[in-house]
C-alpha cells in the first residue's frame, strides 16, 4: 500500500516510471544535469553520469518492457536532502515480487543521485 503522501520527488518519480517511455522527459526534468544514476538492473550496479547517461539506461531498459509492471512504494524516510524509499516491483516476468530500495540526494530540488538496489 502507498503512503497517503510521500515525499513529490518520490511521487514524481515512480508515477512517470509506471508510464514507462512515456514518462521519460518527466523523469529526466527531475535530474540535476549533472546527476549520478546507480542501478542493479542489469545483474550488478552500473555508474550512469549525466542526464544523456541516465536517458540511454531508461532507453535501455524500456527496450524489453516488463510485462503488466506494478511498482508501490511502501515507506518513504527523509532526512533532510536524502530520502530512502522502499518498494515492490511485480511482474508475470518475475518469479515473484521484487523488493528495493531507492535513495536520493536532493540538490535544488532535484535529484543530484539516484541509487536504486535489490533487496534479497
Amino acid at each position: 500500500m502507498e503512503p497517503e503522501r510521500a515525499h513529490p520527488i518520490v511521487e514524481s518519480w515512480f508515477a512517470a516510471m509506471r508510464r514507462g517511455r512515456q514518462g521519460e522527459d518527466e523523469l529526466l526534468a527531475l535530474f540535476h544535469e549533472n546527476a549520478e544514476y546507480i542501478e542493479p538492473f542489469a545483474g550488478q550496479p552500473r555508474h550512469h553520469r549525466g542526464k544523456a547517461a541516465i536517458r540511454a539506461c531508461l532507453r535501455e531498459n524500456w527496450a524489453t518492457p516488463l510485462p503488466d509492471l506494478s511498482l508501490t512504494i511502501v515507506r518513504v524516510d527523509v532526512d533532510g536532502p536524502r530520502v530512502r524509499a522502499n518498494w515492490i516491483c511485480e511482474s508475470s516476468a518475475f518469479p515473484g515480487p521484487m523488493h528495493g530500495l531507492d535513495v536520493y540526494t536532493l540538490r535544488e530540488g532535484l535529484i543530484m543521485r539516484l541509487e536504486s538496489s535489490l533487496e534479497p
